[in-house]
Protein backbone atom coordinates (compact mmCIF):
# COMPACT_ATOMS: atom_id res chain seq x y z
CA UNK A 1 0.00 0.00 0.00
CA UNK A 2 1.16 3.55 -1.26
CA UNK A 3 0.16 6.77 0.97
CA UNK A 4 -0.55 9.73 -1.84
CA UNK A 5 -0.16 13.24 -1.10
CA UNK A 6 -2.33 15.87 0.80
CA UNK A 7 -2.78 18.75 -1.79
CA UNK A 8 -3.06 19.27 -5.65
CA UNK A 9 0.59 19.68 -6.61
CA UNK A 10 3.27 17.99 -4.46
CA UNK A 11 4.87 14.51 -5.66
CA UNK A 12 4.78 11.54 -3.69
CA UNK A 13 7.51 9.15 -5.05
CA UNK A 14 8.01 5.78 -4.55
CA UNK A 15 11.35 2.91 -5.78
CA UNK A 16 10.11 -0.64 -5.56
CA UNK A 17 12.98 -2.59 -3.38
CA UNK A 18 12.82 -5.62 -5.81
CA UNK A 19 12.07 -5.16 -9.62
CA UNK A 20 8.91 -6.30 -11.32
CA UNK A 21 8.22 -7.55 -14.94
CA UNK A 22 4.64 -7.48 -15.38
CA UNK A 23 2.34 -7.15 -18.59
CA UNK A 24 -0.43 -5.10 -16.62
CA UNK A 25 -0.77 -3.32 -13.13
CA UNK A 26 -4.16 -2.64 -11.61
CA UNK A 27 -4.09 0.14 -8.68
CA UNK A 28 -6.87 -0.04 -5.76
CA UNK A 29 -7.86 2.49 -4.11
CA UNK A 30 -8.34 2.07 -0.69
CA UNK A 31 -8.58 5.33 0.68
CA UNK A 32 -9.64 8.93 -0.48
CA UNK A 33 -7.97 12.21 1.52
CA UNK A 34 -10.49 13.64 3.60
CA UNK A 35 -9.26 16.94 2.92
CA UNK A 36 -9.37 17.48 0.05
CA UNK A 37 -11.08 16.40 -3.81
CA UNK A 38 -10.90 13.05 -4.78
CA UNK A 39 -8.67 12.01 -7.63
CA UNK A 40 -5.98 9.76 -8.64
CA UNK A 41 -3.27 10.35 -10.94
CA UNK A 42 0.22 7.48 -11.13
CA UNK A 43 3.05 7.13 -13.32
CA UNK A 44 4.90 3.99 -13.50
CA UNK A 45 8.69 4.04 -14.31
CA UNK A 46 10.63 0.96 -15.81
CA UNK A 47 14.17 0.02 -16.62
CA UNK A 48 15.96 -1.45 -19.42
CA UNK A 49 15.98 -4.97 -18.97
CA UNK A 50 17.44 -7.60 -22.42
CA UNK A 51 16.26 -11.19 -22.84
CA UNK A 52 17.46 -13.62 -24.74
CA UNK A 53 15.16 -16.72 -24.72
CA UNK A 54 15.78 -20.01 -26.84
CA UNK A 55 13.51 -22.64 -27.11
CA UNK A 56 13.79 -26.49 -26.87
CA UNK A 57 11.69 -29.74 -28.07
CA UNK A 58 12.32 -32.50 -25.93
CA UNK A 59 15.04 -33.68 -28.61
CA UNK A 60 16.93 -30.87 -29.21
CA UNK A 61 20.38 -29.80 -27.32
CA UNK A 62 22.89 -26.55 -26.76
CA UNK A 63 26.32 -27.27 -26.40
CA UNK A 64 28.85 -24.45 -25.10
CA UNK A 65 32.78 -25.31 -25.60
CA UNK A 66 34.78 -22.95 -23.95
CA UNK A 67 38.87 -22.46 -23.76
CA UNK A 68 40.33 -23.78 -20.75
CA UNK A 69 43.43 -20.90 -21.15
CA UNK A 70 40.99 -18.29 -20.69
CA UNK A 71 38.48 -19.35 -18.32
CA UNK A 72 39.14 -19.47 -14.93
CA UNK A 73 38.42 -22.95 -12.39
CA UNK A 74 38.28 -21.33 -9.91
CA UNK A 75 34.96 -20.35 -9.58
CA UNK A 76 31.93 -21.17 -11.66
CA UNK A 77 28.71 -19.25 -11.99
CA UNK A 78 25.93 -20.19 -14.01
CA UNK A 79 22.76 -18.42 -14.33
CA UNK A 80 19.20 -18.88 -16.44
CA UNK A 81 15.73 -18.63 -16.21
CA UNK A 82 13.38 -21.03 -17.63
CA UNK A 83 9.70 -22.30 -18.32
CA UNK A 84 7.91 -25.54 -18.91
CA UNK A 85 5.19 -27.46 -18.81
CA UNK A 86 7.02 -31.07 -18.73
CA UNK A 87 7.59 -32.08 -14.72
CA UNK A 88 11.11 -33.89 -15.75
CA UNK A 89 14.08 -32.83 -18.33
CA UNK A 90 17.55 -31.95 -18.11
CA UNK A 91 18.32 -28.50 -17.92
CA UNK A 92 22.12 -28.28 -17.38
CA UNK A 93 25.15 -31.03 -17.41
CA UNK A 94 28.64 -31.07 -17.25
CA UNK A 95 31.22 -34.16 -17.10
CA UNK A 96 34.78 -34.36 -16.49
CA UNK A 97 37.21 -36.98 -17.98
CA UNK A 98 37.13 -39.13 -14.91
CA UNK A 99 33.26 -39.44 -14.58
CA UNK A 100 32.78 -36.55 -12.22
CA UNK A 101 29.71 -34.35 -13.17
CA UNK A 102 27.48 -31.86 -12.44
CA UNK A 103 23.54 -32.22 -13.99
CA UNK A 104 20.68 -30.11 -13.23
CA UNK A 105 17.48 -32.18 -13.77
CA UNK A 106 13.49 -31.12 -13.46
CA UNK A 107 12.09 -34.20 -11.56
CA UNK A 108 8.62 -34.02 -11.07
CA UNK A 109 8.62 -30.25 -10.86
CA UNK A 110 11.27 -30.20 -8.76
CA UNK A 111 14.95 -29.12 -9.68
CA UNK A 112 17.86 -31.14 -8.18
CA UNK A 113 21.52 -30.51 -9.08
CA UNK A 114 23.46 -33.26 -8.35
CA UNK A 115 27.08 -33.32 -8.27
CA UNK A 116 29.30 -36.49 -8.20
CA UNK A 117 32.52 -38.07 -8.16
CA UNK A 118 32.88 -40.56 -10.33
CA UNK A 119 35.76 -42.74 -9.03
CA UNK A 120 34.11 -44.11 -5.40
CA UNK A 121 36.72 -46.09 -5.00
CA UNK A 122 39.31 -43.20 -4.83
CA UNK A 123 36.64 -41.35 -3.21
CA UNK A 124 34.44 -43.35 -1.25
CA UNK A 125 33.17 -40.41 1.29
CA UNK A 126 31.17 -37.83 0.77
CA UNK A 127 31.05 -38.88 -3.52
CA UNK A 128 27.57 -37.02 -4.36
CA UNK A 129 25.75 -33.97 -3.51
CA UNK A 130 22.04 -34.11 -4.47
CA UNK A 131 20.24 -30.76 -3.45
CA UNK A 132 16.42 -30.17 -4.57
CA UNK A 133 14.44 -27.17 -4.73
CA UNK A 134 11.33 -25.74 -5.32
CA UNK A 135 8.13 -27.70 -6.47
CA UNK A 136 5.42 -27.58 -9.26
CA UNK A 137 8.35 -25.61 -11.59
CA UNK A 138 6.35 -27.04 -14.50
CA UNK A 139 3.73 -24.37 -14.87
CA UNK A 140 4.71 -22.43 -17.62
CA UNK A 141 5.73 -19.61 -15.94
CA UNK A 142 9.10 -18.30 -15.63
CA UNK A 143 11.65 -19.57 -12.84
CA UNK A 144 15.06 -18.46 -11.88
CA UNK A 145 18.10 -20.63 -11.34
CA UNK A 146 21.70 -19.53 -10.26
CA UNK A 147 24.37 -21.95 -9.12
CA UNK A 148 27.61 -20.71 -7.79
CA UNK A 149 30.69 -23.19 -7.04
CA UNK A 150 33.47 -22.21 -5.71
CA UNK A 151 36.15 -24.71 -4.83
CA UNK A 152 33.80 -26.76 -2.33
CA UNK A 153 31.33 -24.13 -1.72
CA UNK A 154 28.26 -24.54 -3.56
CA UNK A 155 25.00 -22.13 -3.67
CA UNK A 156 21.94 -23.22 -5.27
CA UNK A 157 19.45 -20.24 -5.52
CA UNK A 158 15.82 -21.26 -7.57
CA UNK A 159 13.59 -18.44 -7.16
CA UNK A 160 15.60 -16.56 -4.52
CA UNK A 161 14.99 -19.53 -2.05
CA UNK A 162 19.28 -20.95 -2.08
CA UNK A 163 20.53 -23.62 -0.50
CA UNK A 164 24.41 -23.55 0.66
CA UNK A 165 26.01 -26.00 0.50
CA UNK A 166 29.99 -26.59 2.04
CA UNK A 167 31.56 -29.92 0.78
CA UNK A 168 34.54 -31.67 2.76
CA UNK A 169 37.47 -32.53 1.12
CA UNK A 170 37.44 -34.21 -2.36
CA UNK A 171 35.10 -32.04 -3.78
CA UNK A 172 38.11 -29.80 -3.75
CA UNK A 173 39.20 -31.89 -6.69
CA UNK A 174 35.97 -32.02 -8.44
CA UNK A 175 37.72 -32.56 -12.23
CA UNK A 176 34.97 -31.11 -14.58
CA UNK A 177 35.82 -30.67 -18.35
CA UNK A 178 35.23 -27.51 -20.85
CA UNK A 179 31.87 -28.32 -22.41
CA UNK A 180 29.02 -27.54 -20.61
CA UNK A 181 25.10 -28.97 -22.46
CA UNK A 182 22.27 -27.14 -21.93
CA UNK A 183 18.88 -28.94 -22.62
CA UNK A 184 19.83 -32.63 -22.58
CA UNK A 185 22.80 -34.93 -22.40
CA UNK A 186 25.07 -35.04 -25.80
CA UNK A 187 25.83 -38.79 -24.98
CA UNK A 188 22.95 -40.82 -22.90
CA UNK A 189 23.52 -43.32 -20.45
CA UNK A 190 27.51 -41.74 -20.19
CA UNK A 191 26.97 -41.61 -16.29
CA UNK A 192 24.86 -42.09 -13.61
CA UNK A 193 21.04 -43.24 -13.52
CA UNK A 194 19.41 -40.10 -15.06
CA UNK A 195 16.00 -39.80 -16.40
CA UNK A 196 18.18 -38.41 -19.38
CA UNK A 197 14.62 -36.83 -21.07
CA UNK A 198 15.63 -33.94 -22.22
CA UNK A 199 14.42 -30.15 -21.61
CA UNK A 200 10.93 -29.33 -23.46
CA UNK A 201 10.37 -25.69 -23.21
CA UNK A 202 12.14 -22.15 -22.97
CA UNK A 203 15.30 -21.02 -21.39
CA UNK A 204 15.98 -17.42 -21.31
CA UNK A 205 19.37 -15.24 -20.12
CA UNK A 206 21.34 -18.48 -19.70
CA UNK A 207 24.90 -16.85 -18.55
CA UNK A 208 28.51 -18.85 -17.82
CA UNK A 209 30.88 -16.83 -16.01
CA UNK A 210 29.16 -13.56 -17.56
CA UNK A 211 29.43 -15.30 -21.04
CA UNK A 212 25.59 -14.73 -22.67
CA UNK A 213 25.32 -18.46 -24.52
CA UNK A 214 22.30 -17.61 -26.13
CA UNK A 215 23.76 -14.54 -27.78
CA UNK A 216 26.60 -16.64 -28.55
CA UNK A 217 25.01 -19.10 -30.20
CA UNK A 218 22.79 -16.73 -32.37
CA UNK A 219 25.87 -15.30 -33.59
CA UNK A 220 28.33 -18.41 -33.87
Amino acid sequence: AFSGNTNADSVVYYKLQHSIKARFLRFLPLDWNPNGRIGMRIEVYGCIYRSEVVGFDGKSYLIYTFNQKVMSALKDVISLKFKTMQSDGILLHREGQNGDHMTLELIKGMLSLLINLGDTKTHPSNAQINITLGSLLDDQHWHSVLIEYFNNQVNFTVDKHTHHFHAKGEFTYLDLGYELSFGGIPVPGKSGTLSRRNFHGCFENIYYNGVNIIDLARRH
